[in-house]
This record gives C-alpha cells, structure tokens and sequence, in this order.
C-alpha cells in the first residue's frame, strides 16, 4: 500500500494548551508540532510519555476538525474520525498516514472495532447522518441502522443525535442517543430494534449526555459503561439494559473511555484524561490544563499548543502494549500518542 501525506494538522503530544497573552510584545508560544523533547505525564504504574511529533505534516495543513473517536485494529492501524470531507484517516503506530477512507461517513462520532467470522469491522455513530454503520477496515459499510422509530420518540425521525456505539459479546448492538433524547438504544446484530432503556434526568440510571459507551469486562461479567458526560459520571448497566451502578464520580465531563487490563482510560472534554482502575477510583490523570478558561475549547489554535497539556480530549484509545491515543475536540485538528513507561521507569 502506497503511503501519502494527507491535509493533516496532528500534534505529538497530548492536547492544546495555551495561556492567553494580552502583550502584543510578548513572543507567540512555541507551536508543540515542533517541540522534539518527550514529556512525562501521569504518576506511578500510570506514567506516560509524550511522543514528539508524532504524526507531523508539513506547516499550513490541516486534518480538519477532530469531533469523532480513535480505534486500532489488531495490527497496530489506528483509525480516526474526523468532520473533515476525508472521513476517516488511517495511520500506522509510527505516525504515517496510509490513507483515508468512507468519506460518505465523514462526521462519525463515537466508534468501536470487533473481529466478526474471522475479519475485523469498525461500528461507527455517524452523528452526521444520524445512524449507525458497520464498515471494513477499507470503509465499506456492510450494514446502516437508521433511528429506531419503534421507540415512539422520534417525530419523523427528528431528534436522534447518536454519539456513541458499543457491541455485546453476543452481537447485539448499543446506541448511546448522546446528543439526541440521552437514551440508550439496544439492536440485535442485523440492526433490528430491541429495546430502549434510560431517560433524560441526573438520577441514578438516568444521563444527562450520554456522550460515550463501552463494553466493560474487568469484573468477569459483560457490563455497559456509560460516560454521563454532564452528569460528570460513569454508569455501569447490565446488557439487558437494567441500571446496575454509579461507579465514578465528580469527573471533568467524561467523553469517551478505553480499557486495557483492570484500567480504563477516560477521555474528559475539561482539559484531562483520568485512569480509574478495578475499584472504579481514579488512580491518575494526565495532561491537566492548569488553564480552566482553555477547558473543552474547539478553537484553540496549534501556536498555543502547549507540550503534555489538554484543553478537550473526546476520543481515546488504547493499542495492545497500553499505549494511549488521545483525540482533542479542535477546530484544525490534533491526535496526540503517549507511550507507556516501563514500569521500573514509574517507580523512580
């Protein structure tokens, strides 16, 4: 396959942080695509390191807006989606960028990857088209689940705003309605409608934004996590959809989560990412802004990108080594890598 550079603008390093400057005299702050020095984030067993220039492009080009998530395939190819008219981009672990694809999907939100008979497919919230799609690893969809009418809560289909996706062990299918009613919508593997569960509210049970989903599996039994982003929680839900418990806290607006081993990553839109392990605490943070006027901002432009800082991480990933990818919500468009510290490393 024939590697290109694509209209990208990806930082090395975790998300955009800048200190607004009133003094026209003062330098513009060092843009972080040319910072070449790691930075160290994260504390104990769950330090972290910057990756400089990870996935780097040539000065004025730009991915477009990063308003969607991050999967990797069993190889190591890391996709992300984004609103620009390339769709989806494609890159390898050293930061290349392969390709684009499913540019009919551009705007897909929330996403998540399973290996079905033997081939990987990716599940994509197309937030734009409001419906669901299942695409190859090559973008070509192979099953759409448009809103689910037989809920009775969609007018002429009005309202359905889908944000996030996750898939049972079984197949049956989950539709977090984040930007929609904050309902949950449950399909069976060919996409035909199940049940809806939920309701809008701050009660336990209840989301308000239900921006992000995942399969959660570290307790032995399948559990749906839910990122109840305004809400400031995580919800556990058993897959018949019936509330099981609140299980973090007092978050900074949790958009999306990954796990790897007993750990979750959870991306927060107000400038953080924190790591909460078996017990549900949160056990470390990476990338706090200091700067609570740059939190969940979309335009915070790369000269004030600011090395190992966040101002809005919406999708994250982990790869197979525990390597973390962290999408901001930005206007121009950044993906940040950092790589896990050997664990003797931590412990210094």
């Amino acid at each position: 396959m024939r590697k290109f550079v694509l209209p990208l603008c990806l930082s090395s390093v975790l998300a955009v942080g800048a200190f607004a400057h009133t003094d026209d005299k003062l330098p513009a702050p060092a843009d972080d695509t040319k910072v070449t020095v790691a930075v160290t984030t994260g504390s104990g067993a769950q330090t972290f390191q910057t990756v400089p220039n990870w996935a780097s492009i040539p000065d004025k080009l730009t991915l477009g807006p990063t308003h969607g998530g991050i999967v990797i395939d069993k190889k190591g190819i890391i996709y992300v989606s984004t609103d620009s008219p390339k769709g989806i981009y494609v890159f390898s672990a050293d930061g290349t960028v392969l390709r684009t694809m499913a540019p009919e999907f551009s705007g897909t939100h929330g996403m998540c990857i399973r290996e079905e008979n033997g081939e990987e497919v990716i599940y994509g919230a197309h937030l734009r088209g409001a419906q669901v799609v299942k695409l190859t690893l090559e973008g070509k969809p192979l099953l759409t689940i448009p809103y689910p009418k037989e809920a009775n809560v969609y007018p002429e289909g009005k309202g359905y705003s889908p944000t996030a996706v996750a898939v049972a062990p079984n197949g049956d299918i989950f539709v977090a309605d984040g930007y929609g009613k904050s309902l949950i919508h449950k399909f069976d593997s060919t996409g035909k409608y199940i049940k809806t569960f939920g309701s809008k509210g701050s009660e336990p049970g209840q989301f308000s934004t239900c921006h992000g989903i995942v399969i959660d599996s570290r307790s032995g039994t399948p559990l749906l996590l839910v990122c109840d982003r305004e809400n400031r929680r995580l919800q556990h839900f058993d897959l018949d959809g019936n509330f099981v418990a609140v299980i973090t806290q007092d978050l900074r607006r949790p958009c999306s989560a990954s796990i790897s081993g007993d750990n979750v990553a959870i991306a927060e839109l107000e400038g953080r990412v924190a790591i909460i392990d078996k017990t549900n605490a949160v056990v470390a943070t990476l990338g706090d802004n200091p700067d609570k006027g740059q939190w969940a901002k979309f335009d915070v432009a790369p000269q004030w990108w600011k090395t190992g800082i966040f101002t809005a991480p919406h999708g994250i990933s982990y790869d197979a080594q525990g390597n973390l990818y962290v999408q901001d919500w930005n206007k121009t468009g950044r993906v940040s890598k950092l790589v896990k510290a050997p664990a003797t490393a931590a412990a210094r």
